[in-house]
């Protein structure tokens, strides 16, 4: 068994916060996937201890209930599919087929109408989700939460090559997969549902607010490494995260979290540097957009130390309890990773000798 890796207190500026009914959120979520019957009867019994409903919670901590649970209940969704089937399920190693069932689900989101997969759990479940989106979103934003998780979708078929071939993608294609495969940009319509409010294209497709939500998804993503990579690399088989990627380009396992780590650090930095210069410009919308993006990477954060997905308390991960209030790494360089290095020409270089530590070359 390979040396243990402790995760110190990772850097975050962001405070918590949580919706007061989150414990019964929490409850709701458990009784919906009972209903529908989401995954195989142990996956189920392992996703409803996993404060899934606590999480979203943390996502929307002043959204409108209905639309937090909504959120929990989608996640939870989420969790079947990337666990049932993309994970630990059979199709994960046949992406042909994968593709197959995720194209007739996203048949089903488009028009839950139409008659197919009429016994399918997952379908089911996502039925009553499309549905709802409807009830609490505008048309718009119901043809955003589709394609977004078209995009999901295709990612995960992606991964799933990957799979197979038991290969292991550079860091650039690991990315650019990951602001997909890790299901970030499907939340995005919901966090304006739950403030009842629709953000305008002119502000939404801007460069630099693509930006910030692609900051944020790189964020979560990244953390979500960090702290699975315990439970991960204990499991048997294939698993693929940042710190493998890391390893895979020459670096040990404890110079990949000190990387991934410093790579997180950076462009924390970046987004809250743009995310202030976006709000002093922007409408009441695009503040209350900017902030719910904040209270996704903080609640994934507080969820990501907390949850037993990733404490495995049978075989405890080193986690931390707590975030430091200092980056590793706060230059204003661009990672060397071109998916992602743009990000970098929407804010200007802060005034003054940068300040932080530099000791992480390899991200530079």
């Amino acid at each position: 068994m390979e040396p243990e890796l402790t995760v110190p207190p990772l850097f975050s500026p962001i405070p918590q916060a949580i919706h007061p009914r989150h414990a019964d959120i929490d409850v709701q979520t458990a009784a919906w996937a009972e209903t529908f019957r989401i995954g195989s009867e142990q996956l189920r019994a392992k996703l409803v201890t996993q404060d899934i409903g606590t999480f979203s919670a943390r996502i929307l901590p002043g959204g409108r209930e209905e639309v937090v649970s909504l959120l929990a209940d989608f996640v939870l969704w989420l969790f079947g599919v990337d666990d049932g089937h993309c994970e630990e399920g059979e199709l994960g190693h046949r992406p042909g087929d994968l593709a197959g069932l995720l194209h007739r689900l996203i048949r089903v989101a488009q028009n839950p109408e139409a008659p197919m997969m009429q016994d399918d759990p997952l379908a089911a479940g996502l039925r009553d989700l499309r549905l709802r989106v409807d009830r609490y979103g505008t048309a718009g934003q119901t043809a955003r939460w589709v394609d977004a998780l078209r995009e999901y979708f295709f990612s995960v078929v992606w991964e799933a090559a990957h799979r197979r071939a038991g290969t292991v993608p550079d860091l650039n294609d690991y990315t650019l997969m990951r602001l997909y495969d890790g299901a970030t940009s499907v939340v995005l319509p919901m966090l304006e549902m739950g403030y009842g409010y629709e953000l305008q294209p002119h502000e939404r497709d801007r460069r630099a607010v693509r930006a910030a939500a692609e900051m944020a998804s790189f964020i979560i993503t990244w953390d979500n490494d960090i702290f699975s990579h315990h439970k991960e690399r204990r499991s048997p088989g294939y698993y693929l995260n940042a710190l493998r990627v890391l390893e895979q380009e020459g670096l040990t396992a404890e110079e990949a979290l000190d990387v991934a780590i410093a790579q997180r650090d950076r462009v924390m930095c970046l987004y809250m540097r743009l995310t202030e210069q976006l709000s002093a410009e922007g409408s009441p919308q695009l503040r209350q957009y900017l902030s719910s993006l904040s209270s996704f990477i903080r609640g994934a954060q507080d969820w990501g130390v907390s949850s037993v997905r990733y404490t495995t308390p049978d075989d405890p991960a080193n986690l931390p309890s707590t975030f430091g209030d200092t980056p590793t790494d706060d230059r204003h360089e661009p990672l060397d990773i071109p998916a992602v290095a743009w990000w970098w020409e929407l804010v200007p270089a802060p005034a003054g000798p940068a300040a932080g530590l530099r000791r992480f070359e390899q991200t530079a």
